[in-house]
């Protein structure tokens, strides 16, 4: 079911008509659930929607031709009880987070041993920036061709065909499905090397059960339990990786953190710039928490900022813990390096690694979705 669209005012860079009130009724048994903006033969250019990010406060009428602020763009509702279910920020935040944490986190000392803890560091916020960035940006579009079609839910469809035309359109969906479709293999791929290891079940029966459980979960499950799940696996991401941290840190360096090669640093950022996709789960957020611009925002900057924690702990922890592999030429796996000087690095990886393809698995079917259906 689609949203309930309220008001929207939108402001173009050409004379029209002064902007119409449209104050929707009531949500009642009797309410039609959706109520569509009726299009006219003329397709107003949309420059800005402005939409009020103080709700709940009466606001003083506006001047007669200025565009009229709202509170939300539209209004997501329940469709078994018809009842308003505004998306949470904090649901928002966990999505974003647990979408770009990957099970690839552990390997990122990989590719920064030679560049050093602190030449890696500036190069991780430099890509976390960048990445913020775009994310940013496709959600002013996201918003802002929901104000030009006058639906809510609307997705990289819509979005390429109003910025791209056609040729755009067709190449944008073609790249965002093979690259969904095959993300989506390996993370059924890789869990179900880690149930089979655990349970010892065949590997087609764990692909099956780890497609059945997180894909029911994200079918038949409402916007709040989704919300919950992915909330309590980013929570269990946190505490495994917590004591990843502390059984890793026991011989820390602090010395080994100083060092830097910035001509071996831009090497690593394809990797690292890699490791902070997210903005499949942009249109997601914007539907969720209904156009409101300053809410996705919040969203999309603490959400990116607990996995930039994470990176920087974690490379600092093994360039610090192993000096011998900073500033080092030769590439070498520092989770191998761990498991062969400490036996309990292994089930924490393994758990670590199954939480972090759980959350990425709900955040990319999702983004799928929600792309499919537009």
């Amino acid at each position: 079911m689609a949203p309930l669209l309220t008001s929207v005012h939108c402001s173009s860079s050409y004379p029209h008509p002064s902007p119409r009130r449209i104050t929707p009724s009531p949500v009642s048994a009797t309410t039609p659930p959706v109520l569509r903006r009726t299009r006219t033969r003329t397709r107003r250019q949309l420059q800005r929607c402005f939409c009020s990010q103080y709700a709940g406060k009466r606001q003083p009428p506006p001047e007669p031709d200025s565009p009229q602020q709202m509170e939300r763009l539209f209004s997501n509702l329940n469709k078994a009880t018809m009842k308003h279910e505004p998306g949470s920020v904090t649901s928002a935040i966990f999505l974003v987070a647990g979408t770009t944490v990957g099970a690839g986190i552990l390997a990122i000392p990989a590719v920064t041993q030679e560049a050093g803890f602190l030449a890696s560091a500036v190069i991780c916020i430099l890509c976390w920036l960048y990445m913020v960035v775009t994310g940013l940006l496709v959600a002013e579009v996201n918003v802002n061709t929901m104000c030009e079609l006058g639906s809510g839910g609307v997705s990289l469809v819509s979005m390429a065909m109003r910025t791209l035309g056609t040729f755009g359109v067709r190449t944008a969906c073609l790249s965002y499905l093979f690259i969904h479709y095959a993300l989506l293999v390996a993370y059924v791929a890789r869990s179900s090397d880690i149930i089979t290891n655990s349970l010892g079940i065949p590997l087609w029966e764990s692909a099956t059960l780890f497609s059945l459980a997180f894909g029911g979960v994200c079918y038949f499950g409402s916007q709040r339990l989704i919300g919950a799940v992915n909330g309590f696996l980013v929570a269990g991401i946190l505490a495994s990786f917590t004591s990843l941290v502390v059984v890793a840190s026991g011989n820390l360096h602090w010395s080994s953190l100083l060092e830097a090669n910035f001509a071996a640093a831009p090497q690593s950022i394809p990797i690292i710039a890699l490791s902070f996709v997210y903005q499949n789960v942009v249109p997601v957020l914007c539907t969720n928490l209904e156009g409101d611009l300053s809410k996705v925002r919040t969203a999309i900057v603490a959400g990116t900022a607990i996995p930039l924690a994470l990176f920087l702990v974690w490379d600092g922890v093994i360039l610090g813990t192993l000096p011998d592999l900073a500033g080092s030429s030769t590439v070498s796996d520092p989770l191998e390096v761990l498991r062969s000087s400490n036996g309990i690095v292994g089930p924490i990886v393994e758990a670590f690694s199954f939480l972090a393809i759980g959350t990425s698995y709900i955040g990319f079917i999702l983004g799928l979705s929600d792309f499919l259906a537009d």
